[in-house]
This record gives structure tokens, C-alpha cells and sequence, in this order.
């Protein structure tokens, strides 16, 4: 089956997987660690990259490979990797072009816990980050670009803030430097939005969110478009032989698919971030159903948003998706079929007031995810971005009094009218 020639509903369902002649027609849980082989000869060829197979788990599994496969098609890349978190996704991103020594830039709109390990973990490993609002000029953000400078990494749809990237901008000031443009697409997913159409070289994603959909396993994914240049002169741990493979260099070997070879062979080697078969097959179970999630995710939390700027106990909503956000526009061209289920606003009252709305919620769920089917509310100052200072907060687009609320899909009356009660 040419699965290329589907659309991406399709691809939710059959991509990665394609059961044979008297197959299961649900992808199998490889649930081993180790896989048999009948010589001496033929193992060691896995391990030299001359032949391909599975022979560790913490390498590759049939499972989690035909996850992995999925994900690349959704996104439209040469090849993808599938993780333990995408905490583990993010880290990847970067350590896999970078070393001590390094610098990279980053939009200061980010998960809470992205930017701690940008901001402290990753200085520890003596890779320096540099942050920047994505809604100032290129000439601002060009001063920042440095010598050692090795990407700029940035959310599509930003946790929290809900501040659209201006994709195609980013790539091209990107490229301009001979540096790739990373890209966290949790929030939309393939599905709503495709990096890659718009010049960005690779994609992140936790997959905990709404490509599993159903909070139940962690795990995250690394997708390689196949496109940039990793020859330019600024990456050499691509195009230097490897010794810890008798030689091997990437882009001699694997190609287009340097990148992600290479977050295989090396990192998830040394690392040993890998995600479990099980938590492979349960992603890829969500996945089968992910679009029409994503349609009635974004429905609902369109039509919540519209009440949210109607109600006087509201000091603000942020959603792309309303008419008059500023993000609105662009949210057209890179979110066409919708702007996801995450709505932040800002409860009249401050931050006291927030507490107490979330604490007179019933059908809502307090709790500390978000892309649930479930509607779930969090107060992200006071939990995921608790590390962070107050002007960190700020740059990060979480003032005290926000409110992240995730929508799910539940009938949208019922989401409403429990948060019409709680609002009082």
C-alpha cells in the first residue's frame, strides 16, 4: 500500500503498521528485550550498520519502530525516534549538534520544564542557550546568532502562552545562518499543523500529549525532515568519523537521514531514553483516533473560548482561534483546521481568584496534563512553571492569574456550564 497518497486522517489509522496475510491487524507488542539470530556473522553486521534489524530494545524494537514510522509519515520526514519522554525528545534535539562549548537559540515562550533544561540543565553540560521574544524583529534576534550558534528551537503552538510561531520566518532566518530550526509540535500535532511544509528541519514532539490522547503513557518522539545540510562546515559530529563505530560518518552512510541515524546510534546508545513497546503500542492506539480528536478538541475549545471573552469574571483569554487575537492571522496560515484544545485566561481577581474558580470546578479535572480527552485545568505558575523567577515567568508568558485549561471532548454545553458555575 502506497500510503503517500492518503491524506493524514488516513495515515492516523494505516501508516506505520501494515498487517500481512493472516497478520494481526492491530500493531503486536513486541514485549522482548533481545531477538535471536543464527550467526556470529550476521549480529555483527547490525551493529556496523551494513544490514538492519532489532537486536537490543533499547536500540529498536518492531514495535516501537512501526510508532516510529507512523510519526514520520504524519509529519512528512525521512525517519523518527521514538523516547522515553519528550523531555528526552527535546534533549535529543539538541545534544545531537551540540556540545560543550556550544550555543543555541530559544524562544523564551516555552513548557515550564523545557526551559529549565535549556536554561540550567543544559549550561551544566556547557551548552549555553540564549533566549528571545519570537515576536521581536529578525534584527533583534540576528544579534543573538553567534559564531558556535547550532539551532533555534521553538514551540508551533507555545505551552502556555498560546503565541503562534511564525514558522517560515523562523526557518528562513534560520537557514540564513546555516543552522536548522527545531520545532516542539506537541500542541497541534501533524495534524493541524506540518513544520516541515515550512522550511523546518526537525520536529519534536511529547507524544504524551495528544498524539497519545488518553493520559495513559509517557513517551516522546524526534522527527527528521531530511532536508538540511549537515555538511555546511558547522557540524561535524555528522560529518567526522565516529569512532565509537569504527569510523562511521553519518552523512556518508545514512544520508538524508543523518540526524536521526545518529540519535539512534549514539545518543540513545549512551543515553538509553527509550520508549517501552507497550507504551509504543498505546500511543499508536491513540494515534488511530488522534484526528478526530483534534477536530472536536479544537471545536470545543473555540466555542469555550467564546464564552471565556464574554464573561465579566474574565480579565482575559488567550486562543488563537478567536477573531480577534493577535496571533489570529497566523493562525490561519499554520493552524487551518484548528487551533488545538488549550485555552490560558486570566480569572478577574488574580492569583487568588484562580485558586478558587479551579477549586469549585466538578466536571473539570485539577491536573497536571493537558491533551487529555478529559477537560483538565492547572494553574501553571503554581506547578509546571513554579522554577521559574517572576521575569522568567513573564518572558515565558504566565502571569500570576493564568489559568491553563485544556478542553476535552465531553459535550461542549457541559464544559461550558461547569465553568459558568465556577466562575459565579
Amino acid at each position: 500500500m502506497n500510503i503517500n497518497k492518503y491524506g493524514n486522517g488516513t495515515k492516523c489509522v494505516s501508516a506505520g503498521y501494515s498487517a500481512k496475510n493472516g497478520d494481526p491487524v492491530e500493531l503486536p507488542i513486541y514485549q522482548s528485550t533481545t531477538f535471536k539470530y543464527d550467526s556470529a556473522e550476521h549480529v555483527a553486521k547490525l551493529f556496523d550498520f551494513t544490514e538492519f534489524g532489532h537486536f537490543y530494545s533499547r536500540l529498536s524494537n518492531p514495535t516501537v519502530e512501526q510508532l516510529e514510522n507512523k510519526i514520520a509519515e504524519l509529519e512528512g520526514g525521512v525517519g523518527a525516534i521514538c523516547l522515553s519522554s519528550g523531555q528526552s525528545a527535546s534533549l535529543f534535539s539538541i545534544v545531537n549538534i551540540a556540545g560543550a562549548g556550544d550555543h543555541f537559540l530559544c524562544s523564551s515562550a516555552l513548557y515550564g520544564g523545557t526551559y529549565n533544561l535549556f536554561a540550567v540543565t543544559m549550561k551544566q553540560f556547557g551548552i549555553e542557550a540564549s533566549f528571545f521574544d519570537q515576536d521581536d524583529e529578525d534584527v533583534e534576534i540576528q544579534k543573538l546568532i553567534k559564531p558556535n550558534t547550532k539551532a533555534i528551537f521553538a514551540e508551533s503552538l507555545a505551552n502556555p502562552a498560546l503565541k503562534v510561531l511564525d514558522i517560515e520566518r523562523f526557518a528562513k532566518l534560520a537557514h540564513k545562518n546555516g543552522i536548522p530550526l527545531i520545532i516542539d509540535n506537541t500542541f497541534p500535532t501533524p495534524y493541524l499543523c506540518r513544520p516541515f511544509e515550512y522550511g523546518a528541519d526537525i520536529i519534536v514532539h511529547s507524544t504524551t500529549k495528544y498524539l497519545d490522547g488518553h493520559a495513559t503513557c509517557v513517551g516522546g518522539a524526534v522527527v527528521d525532515s531530511g532536508r538540511f545540510d549537515w555538511k555546511n562546515g558547522k557540524f561535524q559530529g555528522l560529518c567526522v568519523p565516529d569512532n565509537s563505530y569504527h569510523g562511521l560518518i553519518y552523512t556518508e552512510h545514512f544520508g538524508k537521514a543523518a540526524f536521526i541515524a545518529k540519535c539512534r546510534a549514539h545518543l540513545i546508545r549512551d543515553l538509553g531514553c527509550c520508549m517501552s513497546p507497550m507504551n509504543a503500542f498505546l500511543t499508536n492506539l491513540g494515534i488511530e483516533t488522534m484526528h478526530l480528536r483534534m477536530d472536536r478538541h479544537s471545536e470545543n475549545a473555540l466555542a469555550v473560548a467564546t464564552f471565556l471573552e464574554a464573561s465579566d469574571k474574565v480579565s482575559w483569554v488567550e486562543y488563537p482561534g478567536l477573531a480577534n487575537n493577535r496571533y489570529y492571522e497566523l493562525a490561519k496560515k499554520y493552524l487551518p483546521h484548528g487551533c488545538s484544545g488549550v485555552i490560558s485566561l486570566g480569572v478577574k481577581g488574580g492569583r487568588s481568584a484562580a485558586e478558587a474558580f479551579m477549586n469549585r470546578l466538578t466536571l473539570t479535572t485539577i491536573a497536571v496534563h493537558v491533551a487529555d480527552v478529559r477537560t483538565h485545568v492547572l494553574h501553571p505558575a503554581g506547578s509546571t512553571h513554579r522554577q521559574l523567577s517572576d521575569s522568567q515567568l513573564l518572558e515565558a508568558g504566565v502571569n500570576p492569574e493564568m489559568v491553563r485549561l485544556s478542553v476535552g471532548i465531553e459535550d461542549v454545553v457541559d464544559i461550558i456550564e461547569d465553568l459558568r458555575v465556577a466562575l459565579g
